[in-house]
């Protein structure tokens, strides 16, 4: 066992997830045991106590408890040769900084107490040193970008945080929004579900709107266009969030009385438009990210549940956007 120990943090480490930087710094530690220390305030940052979310920055002292020798700990076996074709197959795009994969419908980004499978525990498979840089939401498919090494995951996790990387989102919505197209802001906090609408998730943790104020109250903003309908009872809708709140887009299709096809937390009393499936039917269609060596931008393919919608409802891939800016 180890002792307490005081970190400063480097520069090349500045802008990481606090829960991020402790898993590569000490990879023997497992998310549980990692999550109860951030719960107990034994891990610290400038002697306050943190969240696995915070971010860190350059001169910032980290406080890490007695850990256990990693020889103390039952090893973990490399990736074998399904996980390594599994996760080569996602690869979108690759270059010697990044590395940005197609995420399916259904597998986690990060894992939990009743997630053992998940795209982090997956990242050796692509190689050592291999990090997240963003996530997206288990139902969310797409684009997601991973780190080839430390510095590669400081610029580009600032470009997000900067709002300089541009991400487009395609989400089939149950009903169309009104008014089609436009900017939806506000604040939103985390609330609990209730049972409308014979909601089986009712008391689980959502975001819900609130006014300026309201504890937890963070700002969120999308740009949002209705492209193709399918009458009343669909729209394709792309959207471009100029913020990064949990569910932001789900809760915003929502709210504009359209929410996305299969979303099983932000729900309507209209049915599910005939033949689709009750899946998430949001997918993180296009990633633009400013680099050393100039932009890059990446897409991904539908996914199987969206691309039968699109044939189902008469969607079409080929859309004709309008400047964001001018709407």
């Amino acid at each position: 066992m180890s002792g307490v120990q005081l970190i400063t943090i480097p520069q090349e480490d500045t802008g990481q997830r606090l829960d991020r930087w402790f898993k590569r710094r000490f990879p023997h530690i497992p998310h549980g045991r990692v999550e109860k220390l951030l719960r107990t305030g034994q891990i610290r940052i400038n002697g306050k106590r943190s969240k696995g979310s915070d971010r860190i920055e350059v001169g910032d002292d980290i406080r890490i408890p007695p850990l256990p020798e990693p020889s103390a700990i039952k090893t973990q076996k490399g990736p074998n040769e399904g996980e390594i074709r599994f996760m080569r197959d996602l690869v979108l795009y690759e270059d010697n900084d990044l590395i940005a994969l197609n995420k399916p419908f259904g597998l986690a980004v990060q894992g939990g107490s009743k997630t053992t499978r998940h795209i982090d525990g997956l990242l050796p498979a692509l190689g050592q040193g291999c990090r997240l840089v963003h996530r997206l939401d288990r139902d969310t498919s797409g684009v997601l970008l991973v780190a080839k090494h430390a510095k590669s995951a400081a610029w580009a996790g600032k470009a997000f945080q900067s709002r300089r990387a541009e991400k487009i989102y395609w989400g089939v919505t149950n009903g169309v929004p009104n008014p089609r197209s436009g900017e939806i802001k506000g604040y939103v906090a985390k609330g609990k579900t209730d049972n409308r609408f014979g909601n089986k998730n009712a008391g689980k943790e959502i975001m819900m709107a609130v006014r300026h104020g309201h504890a937890g109250a963070k700002h969120a903003r999308t740009l949002y266009q209705t492209v193709q309908t399918a009458g009343a009872k669909a729209g394709l809708v792309v959207m471009q969030p100029l913020t990064g709140r949990t569910h932001q887009l789900r809760l915003h299709t929502q709210i504009l009385g359209a929410p996305i096809a299969g979303d099983p937390k932000y729900m309507t009393d209209r049915p599910l438009p005939g033949g689709l499936e009750k899946k998430l039917h949001l997918h993180a269609r296009e990633l633009i990210l400013p680099t050393p060596n100039g932009d890059i931008s990446v897409t991904a393919p539908l996914p199987p549940h969206m691309k039968s919608a699109f044939d189902k409802l008469g969607f079409d891939t080929k859309i004709q956007l309008e400047v964001w800016e001018d709407i």
